[in-house]
């Protein structure tokens, strides 16, 4: 009889639960008028929306931000740079204006190699190094192929030259332009 007792009573307390529910001002609202409902949900969608927009307006003002600081640590580190090579651009103006001034070239070549020793500590500093080539094997990251000839040399050696290649770390600033090698030249016995 207990158990009869208990399932008597859920539906009850259900029912009092659904009467308790449907007696606050929200559902009675809801229930009853459509239309302030659907007005609350707008509303509410309007905020979510305004705030959206600034979400989004003060997430580009961020990137803007980002993008000039971006900018103006470039130029920071670029003016950087060329300070340290004012002083040599000086000197070399000094150079050209004793030789104007007294001809001596003796002493000209002199000041300019003492330039071209700076500027060269400057790289040095700066972790720039020249890039090896002859007799060295041909490495398309580092080495740009002007010419493949035949030659004495194995073939992919560079043989020669052209113009210098630096790198920073590993990372290649400017390529070597090379002569490479293709290998000694067939003989003509070897053609037939």
């Amino acid at each position: 009889m207990v158990s009869e007792e208990r399932r008597a009573d859920v539906p009850e307390r259900e029912t009092g639960q659904q009467a308790d529910l449907a007696a606050t001002p929200a559902a009675q609202s809801s229930a009853l008028d459509p239309a302030s409902a659907l007005a609350a949900k707008e509303e509410e969608v309007r905020g979510l929306i305004d705030r959206l927009k600034r979400l989004q307006a003060e997430f580009d003002n961020y990137r803007k931000r980002i993008l000039r600081d971006l900018a103006e640590l470039e130029q920071r580190a670029s003016d950087r740079e060329v300070l340290d090579f004012l002083p040599l651009y000086d000197n070399l103006a000094r150079a050209f204006a004793a030789h104007a001034k007294d001809g001596n070239v003796e002493d000209f070549v002199s000041g300019v190699e003492r330039i071209f020793g700076q500027f060269a500590q400057i790289l040095e500093q700066k972790g720039v190094c020249r890039i090896k080539t002859t007799g060295e094997p041909f490495d398309p990251s580092r080495h740009e192929a002007l010419l493949c000839i035949p030659s004495k040399e194995p073939a992919n050696v560079i043989v020669e030259e052209f113009s210098p290649g630096y790198t920073r770390g590993e990372r290649t600033l400017q390529p070597s332009k090379v002569s490479v090698s293709q290998g000694p030249a067939p003989d003509a016995k070897e053609e037939v």
